[in-house]
């Protein structure tokens, strides 16, 4: 008796449960890619000092098989109903950091009511100015005595710009989610969306000047992968 309530339990769960996959992919650029100019800094003595390297733009950042770093990848829509009826807030605190006079990471994704800890590890003056359209904009100064704030987003947003009034070259942009199924690119221009149920979806890929691209994705019990490639924008 007690061996048939055990495999009934386990159809149970593996019934109400599923199963669950990863979504992968590359990002890539086709086309001749611009130089990233180094960023002029000389205004601020404690950015230069702080630099190992001398920082680059990173609107467009490439490896050599021209995988494209900090694209935000997420599903946008469900087409086999919801995804659940409501997801918690997570625990992990998520983290910007300024470091060098940079923003690390340049693009990131958090859940609404997820804690963003803003930090200071430049021994000098920062101002973090938010520039949402949904969600509250906020500008805060960070003097060097100050190594942390820490502010949540209510509402769900496409990617937003925060940059340093102090320091005008520095940016980063934030997307804010309502499901955890999202992901920012690596150096390779990979990705990995972990936990997806099997179904439809629609996936998106965001970066900051070369646009968006949508795409049908079938999910089924080992994943799917989904890759974009991305091109220069002509100018109008």
């Amino acid at each position: 008796m007690k061996i048939k309530l055990i495999g009934t339990l386990i159809v149970f769960v593996l019934v109400n449960f599923g199963y669950s996959g990863d979504v992968e992919g590359k990002i890539t650029f086709d086309g001749k890619a611009p130089k990233m100019k180094p960023l002029r800094m000389d205004a601020d003595p404690v950015c230069v000092a702080n630099s190992d390297i001398k920082p680059r733009k990173e609107w467009l950042v490439l490896d050599e098989n021209y995988g494209v770093k900090n694209v935000l990848v997420f599903i946008k829509e469900s087409k086999s109903g919801s995804f659940a009826d409501n997801y918690d807030s997570p625990k992990e605190v998520a983290i910007l950091d300024q470091n060098g006079c940079v923003y690390v990471p340049h693009v990131l994704g958090v859940m609404v009511g997820q804690q963003l800890d803003i930090l200071n590890s430049d021994g000098t003056l920062h101002n973090i100015h938010a520039l949402p359209k949904v969600n509250k904009e906020f500008n805060k100064a960070m003097p060097r005595s100050k190594k942390q704030m820490s502010v949540t987003f209510d509402k769900v947003e496409a990617p937003f710009k925060v940059k340093c009034d102090v320091h005008p070259w520095m940016g980063a942009f934030v997307g804010v989610f309502e499901h955890p199924y999202f992901a920012v690119t690596d150096d390779s221009g990979s990705y990995t969306i972990s936990g997806l149920a099997p179904g439809k979806y629609v996936v998106e890929a965001w970066h900051e000047k070369l646009g968006s691209k949508t795409a049908d994705l079938t999910v089924d019990d080992s994943g799917a992968t989904q890759n974009f490639t991305f091109t220069k924008p002509k100018k109008k």
